[in-house]
């Protein structure tokens, strides 16, 4: 038995089991969402971009809320709350695709409510982990439910190409929805003492208290500046104009599908050997991963045949998991427990609120210089964020920790 490590633990593997399952619909949800809008609906790229942007505008208006929330309420019970809303606006976006009533709008509002959800969820779910298992074994924890995400990625989009392919978008959608619901059952069946349940002050005055935690790292506030840019740069492109090049030269649904699949897997096999790699100075090495983000932008810059698209998305995963990885051992070792979920958070917002503007202009400027200067240009604005992160000392120097923060520890500038 010893051998399962945290699953050993129950309230582990109901979170373990809960999250796998709503992964493996979500992970079928962007190939459905993006043909529903270039197939059924006959849109654009830029229509593509407007759904995006409304889903993560909603993430971004809440997110704070959400880790204060996550930090006062018993953190499973936010996330119960969350796979319902989510599955709820997957249903009605399912039934509206399946029955041929979607419109456009329809598709930004359900997206805008999946991401208020999602909202709640993300800080929720970051903080409740090592509520579930000892402290010995919260790296392997993380390992476990890291590998099963990347797994269920790979089988997820790639079942999601297929369906999309061979029924309707709505069908992929509907499974997500199902998926969610599922999800729910599992973590609600999680028992957590009554003392884990986290007490505070005023939301406003806890929200200004992980601020000052936040700023006080520079390490901290520069990576998530940086990923500013980086996300708004290249998951704009890769998911707006992604599937149009799909659509024209990479044999449809089914073929961005199998790139999406690629990628997850490189996260995957990374993930198994990140069980042993331990390098000392995890965020110098987690930013030299970063540089190989840009594999997949330029492959798909050309375009280049599909077998080298897929190969290049793969070492893109390869390289977002070894910055995923050591990026999560940071955070965990100098962030104190009962603040995580705040400063997660915050995180979050900084690393996401550029998205939905490279969600919305990705389309347009595409249509303007060309799908493969728009690629080249987002691979460009990933290096150069990349690099200046390397100024920072804090960035260069900060080493792997025997031991977690004490829970008092204050941290200066």
């Amino acid at each position: 038995m010893s051998r399962l490590g945290p699953l050993r633990e129950r309230e582990f593997r109901l979170l373990f089991a809960g999250r796998t399952i709503s992964m493996a619909g979500s992970a079928m949800a962007p190939v459905a969402l993006a043909f529903a809008v270039l197939n059924t609906l006959h849109g654009s790229a830029t229509d593509i971009g407007i759904v995006l942007a409304a889903r993560q505008i909603a993430v971004i208006i809440l997110l704070l809320f959400g880790g204060v929330l996550a930090d006062r309420l018993p953190r499973h019970r936010v996330m119960v709350a969350s796979n319902l809303v989510s599955g709820a606006s997957q249903a009605v976006t399912a039934a509206l695709l399946l029955t041929g009533h979607a419109k456009l709008w329809h598709l930004a509002v359900l997206a805008a409510v999946n991401g208020s959800s999602s909202a709640f969820f993300f800080p929720a779910s970051t903080g409740v982990i090592p509520q579930t298992v000892p402290i010995p074994m919260l790296q392997q924890a993380n390992a476990t439910l890291r590998l099963a995400l990347n797994a269920t990625n790979i089988t997820g989009a790639a079942i999601g190409g297929i369906l999309v392919a061979a029924t309707n978008p709505g069908t992929a959608i509907a499974i997500d929805a199902g998926s969610y619901f599922l999800a729910a059952l599992c973590i609600g069946l999680m028992r957590l003492p009554a003392g884990l349940r986290m007490q505070g002050s005023t939301m406003f005055g806890e929200l200004r208290e992980g601020w000052q935690d936040f700023w006080s790292r520079p390490w901290l506030w520069a990576i998530v500046l940086q990923f500013g840019i980086v996300n708004a740069a290249e998951v704009g492109a890769l998911n707006v104009l992604g599937p149009t090049v799909a659509k024209h030269h990479l044999g449809g649904p089914a073929g961005w599908g199998a790139v999406l699949t690629a990628q997850s897997l490189g996260l995957v096999l990374f993930g198994v050997l990140m069980l042993r790699w331990r390098p000392q100075r995890i965020l110098r090495t987690a930013t030299y991963s970063v540089f190989g983000i840009v594999f997949v932008l330029i492959a798909l810059a050309f375009p280049a045949p599909l077998p080298i698209v897929i190969a290049s998305a793969f070492l893109t995963g390869f390289s977002i998991e070894i910055f995923g990885v050591l990026w999560d051992t940071a955070v965990q070792q100098e962030i104190p427990q009962e603040k995580l979920s705040r400063i997660s958070s915050y995180d979050a917002l900084g690393s996401w609120v550029l998205m939905p503007l490279g969600f919305i202009v990705a389309g347009p400027v595409g249509a303007a210089i060309g799908a493969r200067a728009t690629f080249i240009g987002a691979a460009c604005l990933t290096v150069f964020a990349t690099a200046l992160v390397l100024l920072s000392r804090d960035v260069r120097t900060l080493e792997r920790r025997l031991v977690a923060p004490a829970a008092a520890e204050t941290v200066t500038a």
